[in-house]
């Protein structure tokens, strides 16, 4: 797409980079410092979770359902808390288990069990040349990160407004069975807020690995996290697995830690009954068992799903006029320009933001130049290399509305600047 400052002849072209430079001057003289570089609960958000930690006190019964969840045991986590697990993920309770608070965390070491042992049957996967793992991009830095760590090699799939573009994915996953997994975060995906069609649904349940221990990991963390009661719908992947004879293919992953409190919630892991009992006999090794305290706590004070969609709408009501906000200010600053497009999603916690290519990395350093702090260019493409250097990851939920706004101001005039100079050096 060609830009407004394309088509602008040289005086005029030189005449709108001195306009822009100087109001740059002009806002990084104000020694502004906001930060739009994560995805967290604003503090008014998290305090819509305070009366949580009134649910138990030194007079309340700590029995769920006869487990005494002030003693060790039930590695596997209260009946309660199971519930609970099984309606955030689409399973049985008994194909969940509870742990902490780090969905993350636990991720992490279904992984490490699967590189140490091996899905059952099969071969370690450290103990094989190669091991590949398929990664959506625009993605999940954190993703990437647990299978780099590991030595597991990242290859990026690139997104479409319905998923991962799955014509690719299904010709590298029949193809090559080095290829063991894939990333997704299948609802409100991070950073593009789409969620995945059914048909993209049913095509990750159903299609032809050449490596039989293929697994998907489905994070799908921001399963509640509507902006309006209307809401994207996702199809339960595990029914269609379920039905094409690969229950075992699909590990999935959630918690409150944006429903409740960060670092303090529960978070929840679900899959096949074989896949459970396997990864359960690793986990179990170094772990009794979690926090049933704050297991109860949770699981009292969100009871059912009624209670569950009631507190959610209340974070909503605080993140609805935040991503409004964005598209208000991207529409009205960069709307006629065509420097950039950017993402509109009807929930989750981010915003993707696509600039002309080679601009990325020089927008960020500019909008931390004036005081706004951004995701890093890259974050969202393993290893950090976005090929063409366009993605822009904005995280809108943590500022107040006026920082939020501010700092999407700052983005804009980047934004500007940056595709104005890249104009110039085009003809350079």
């Amino acid at each position: 797409m060609e830009t407004i400052y394309q088509r602008m002849g040289a005086e005029e072209l030189a005449a709108a980079i001195a306009a822009l430079e100087a109001e740059v001057a002009e806002v990084t003289a104000k020694g502004l410092k906001l930060d739009m570089a994560r995805g967290k609960p604003s503090p008014e958000q998290v305090a819509i979770s305070r009366p949580l930690l009134d649910v138990l006190s030194s007079s309340a019964d700590l029995m769920d359902e006869g487990v005494d969840c002030s003693n060790y045991g039930c590695f596997e986590g209260i009946p309660s808390a199971r519930r609970l697990a099984g309606s955030f993920l689409g399973v049985p309770a008994g194909q969940t288990i509870v742990l902490g608070s780090s969905s993350l965390n636990i991720m992490q070491s279904v992984l490490v069990h699967y590189w140490e042992k091996g899905v059952p049957g099969y071969t370690p996967w450290r103990k094989l040349e190669s091991v590949k793992f398929l990664c959506p991009v625009p993605g999940y830095d954190r993703h990437f990160g647990l299978t780099q760590d590991l030595g597991i090699e990242n290859i990026p799939v690139r997104m479409t407004p319905t998923g991962p573009d799955m014509d690719e994915v299904e010709r590298l996953v029949a193809e090559d069975s080095s290829i063991k997994g894939m990333f997704c975060v299948p609802k409100y995906s991070n950073p593009t807020g789409i969620t995945y069609s059914d048909e993209t649904v049913r095509r990750l349940a159903t299609m032809k690995c050449a490596a039989p221990d293929f697994r998907i990991v489905w994070d799908n963390a921001y399963c509640v996290h509507d902006l309006t009661d209307h809401g994207d719908k996702l199809l339960n992947i595990h029914d269609v697995a379920l039905e094409a004879g690969n229950e075992d293919r699909v590990l999935e992953f959630a918690s409150t830690s944006k429903i409740t409190f960060p670092g303090a919630g529960v978070a929840f892991f679900g899959s096949s009954f074989a896949n459970m009992a396997e990864v359960s006999r690793t986990l179990q090794v170094g772990l009794i068992s979690a926090n049933k305290l704050n297991q109860l706590a949770h699981a009292r004070f969100l009871p059912t799903m009624d209670a569950l969609h009631a507190h959610m709408a209340k974070h909503a009501e605080f993140l609805r006029p935040r991503f409004a906000l964005v598209q208000e200010k991207l529409r009205d600053g960069l709307g006629e320009t065509g420097c950039a497009t950017w993402t509109n999603p009807n929930g989750g916690y981010f915003v993707s933001f696509d600039s002309q290519p080679g601009s990325a990395k020089r927008i960020v350093a500019l909008c931390l130049q004036m005081g706004v702090k951004l995701t890093p260019a890259g974050a969202t493409w393993p290893y950090g290399i976005d090929p063409e250097d366009t993605n822009i990851r904005i995280a809108p939920t943590y500022p107040s509305l006026e920082e939020l706004g501010a700092a999407l101001d700052i983005l804009v005039l980047a934004t500007k600047l940056v595709c104005a100079q890249l104009a110039s050096e085009e003809r350079a």
